[in-house]
């Protein structure tokens, strides 16, 4: 099956909710729908008596991403009661207001057959040793829960910059975190894809290879394909079918069932990303992208993230069903052809019977 849907709640969509949003998307015929998560932060509280006797999952209001017990500050499973002077996070800003509605929302998503999954904020660092890399260790957390409870598909994420590092002790680094982030996320039960997403710079970590290469080395892993960083850090270099097949027969290696991809017009200079555009307006074209697609009968999802969203998102599936058209005329147009040399061999045949006999 082939999804499009934009990267947030559409422009067009009139309420900013994320239920606003998921109907929205299935009023415009798309499918998919990827959640911006811009922050993740938490606020601390202890709990008193009026919050004992009852699950973090059961709490009204609050999204309640973590609770830690006694002088050691033990993890408390999200689905044990919680007991008075126990530490809570809660998430500040979260997209719903607690994990029934969580669950609600999963479930109008279903109804209306809107594939959800969830993006962390964009400027994420799990290189360096620092207050951020934490916080990006806990958006990646956090998003995680969220996915669980919303029955989403995906978990994307950025890596980080190299900074003064080499590209080798980069890698490294990462790795140890997402393999941290890998091991939490089964502990949790949280069965929901981590993703990594290729970069479009050339000072951020992340071209195409170190992805494939991160997904080999670090178990449960799957490579987000962004057709328009590629496109940019390698110069423009996706004009052909061929260049996307190459893309997908690498990452069919991780990928489970189906593929998770973005998609946007892109400027770039030098190697590196300037800009989404508008996909008419940019040197990437969707459709060598769909005819790969329709090579190799995919399930793939496209995100599009082009300033003009889900006008792009339906544009997208314009250009994939026009070359479907073409292909479909042309098969028919051979059809024709085919069935008139058929026509024409067996009347000369009985042409020449009927000549030999006389």
């Amino acid at each position: 099956m082939i999804r499009y849907g934009p990267s947030g709640i559409p422009l067009s969509c009139k309420g900013r909710t994320l239920r606003d949003g998921i109907e929205d998307v299935h009023i415009l015929s798309l499918t998919a729908l990827e959640i911006q998560v811009l922050r993740t932060n938490t606020f601390e509280k202890a709990a008193t008596e009026e919050d004992e006797n009852i699950t973090p999952l059961e709490f009204n209001g609050e999204i309640i991403v973590e609770v830690l017990r006694g002088k050691k500050k033990d993890p408390v499973p999200l689905d044990e009661e919680i007991q008075k002077g126990d530490l809570i996070y809660s998430m500040s800003n979260p997209i719903a207001k607690d994990y029934n509605h969580l669950h609600e929302l999963s479930q109008i998503a279903k109804n209306l057959d809107v594939e959800l999954s969830i993006h962390t904020p964009y400027y994420m660092d799990l290189v360096a040793d620092n207050d951020l890399l934490y916080k990006s260790l806990d958006s990646i957390r956090w998003a995680g829960l969220l996915a669980k409870h919303l029955d989403a598909t995906m978990i994307v994420t950025h890596l980080g910059m190299y900074g003064n590092h080499s590209k080798t002790q980069a890698f490294n680094n990462i790795k140890e975190k997402l393999i941290f982030l890998s091991e939490w996320l089964l502990e949790n039960d949280i069965r929901v894809p981590l993703g990594v997403e290729t970069s479009g710079r050339q000072e951020i970590f992340g071209d195409f290879k170190e992805i494939v290469k991160m997904c080999k080395e670090v178990p449960g892993l799957v490579p987000i394909i962004n057709f328009s960083h590629i496109h940019a850090r390698g110069n423009g270099a996706l004009k052909k079918k061929e260049d996307f097949q190459e893309l997908f027969d690498k990452a069919s290696k991780f990928e489970s069932s189906f593929y998770h991809t973005h998609f946007s017009g892109v400027e770039h200079e030098g190697g590196n990303e300037i800009r989404y555009t508008p996909i008419k307006k940019g040197d990437l074209k969707f459709e060598p992208l769909a005819e790969c697609i329709l090579d190799n009968n995919m399930d793939i999802t496209l995100i599009c993230g082009s300033p003009l969203l889900e006008h792009d998102a339906m544009y997208m599936k314009v250009i994939l069903e026009r070359v479907l058209s073409k292909r479909e005329a042309k098969a028919e147009r051979q059809k024709q052809k085919d069935t008139a040399k058929d026509t024409t061999k067996d009347t000369t045949k009985d042409t020449t019977k009927d000549t030999k006999k006389k």
